[in-house]
């Protein structure tokens, strides 16, 4: 009797993110702290006998995520993540692949990375292929930089495109408040921007190095100072494309946060609160502001991509 195997892989914020000036092959290098957070995307694997993949999504319970412009084809990294496992050992059948995503599509939180991650893990288990972990990482790389990272969770250091991990030593729990934008800004655009302010001198290449503030502030558990050491070069760009950031990252400023910051290449917002209960006061200060079109809390650091028992 054919099985459907069941995956959930986390949503992403980066802690910090610096970029480097583009490399011959055209990619900008990373240094990026990960946490991953406790919204998530589910992946339902059954096997089919036709060889064939075929792809359904749907929307989590209570999530506020458009879907509406979600590939059902190949574009798909969800589709592409269980074409690379078929081909990668050899296997003859077919999967229906139910996505149920709970993170904002486009909102620089990795929704599409842990779709594809959580995929990896469902098929791999539904083909029983006996991979590893480090194996589907492997095969996670080949997909995006921030797939072996939806793979591995917790908080981690990112370099190289963002995919070369060593996790990061982190105490206790942070509080998130996530003003989502029902209109994503598109990655390669939000880094063509950062080159172009780059060019006219609006920016500065940042000190390419692990932010050791960051890391202390993780080891000590310590929102207020994690909040205060926040940093993503892409936020500038993000902002130059979608100019009412500014005034939400100004919201969350003047609800007493730890910290807010552009999450990615946006144009989520990601907001560090003191505790839970001061996360609800800001997501009730960024509600009423109208500047979001949604507002959702979460919490790190998450596991990696798991299995979902019946």
């Amino acid at each position: 009797m054919t099985r459907t195997v069941r995956a959930k892989a986390p949503a992403k914020v980066n802690l910090q993110l610096t970029v480097g000036p583009p490399r011959e092959d055209g990619y900008h290098p990373l240094v990026t702290v990960f946490q991953a957070l406790d919204l998530w995307e589910v992946v339902e694997a059954t096997p089919r006998d036709d060889g064939e993949i075929r792809i359904t999504v749907d929307v989590a319970a209570g999530a506020p995520v458009d879907v509406s412009g979600v590939p059902l084809d190949e574009s798909n990294l969800a589709w592409r993540a269980a074409d690379l496992l078929a081909r990668h050992y050899g296997i003859g059948d077919g999967i229906d692949l139910h996505v149920i995503k709970g993170v904002p599509v486009a909102g620089g939180m990795a929704g599409g990375s842990a779709d594809a991650a959580a995929a990896l893990v469902a098929c791999a288990e539904a083909w029983d292929t006996g991979a590893t972990r480090s194996e589907l990482a492997a095969l996670g790389a080949q997909l995006g930089a921030d797939v072996p990272f939806s793979l591995h969770g917790h908080t981690a250091v990112g370099l190289g495109r963002g995919d070369e991990l060593t996790p990061a030593m982190s105490h206790g729990e942070f509080h998130w408040v996530l003003a989502t934008q029902t209109t994503g800004l598109s990655t390669p655009t939000v880094f063509a921007e950062l080159d172009r302010r780059i060019a006219v001198r609006e920016q500065v290449w940042s000190e390419f190095e692990v932010d050791r503030e960051v890391m202390a502030a993780l080891m000590a558990g310590d929102a207020v100072e994690l909040g205060r050491c926040l940093t993503n070069d892409l936020e500038g760009p993000a902002i130059s494309l979608m100019p009412r950031l500014s005034d939400v990252l100004d919201v969350a400023d003047g609800a007493d946060a730890c910290g807010a910051i552009v999450s990615g290449s946006g144009p989520t917002v990601a907001v560090l609160a003191r505790s839970r209960q001061h996360a609800l006061t800001i997501a009730a200060h960024l509600r009423a502001s109208r500047l979001a079109d949604a507002v959702v809390t979460a919490s790190g650091p998450a596991s990696g991509t798991v299995l979902i028992q019946d």
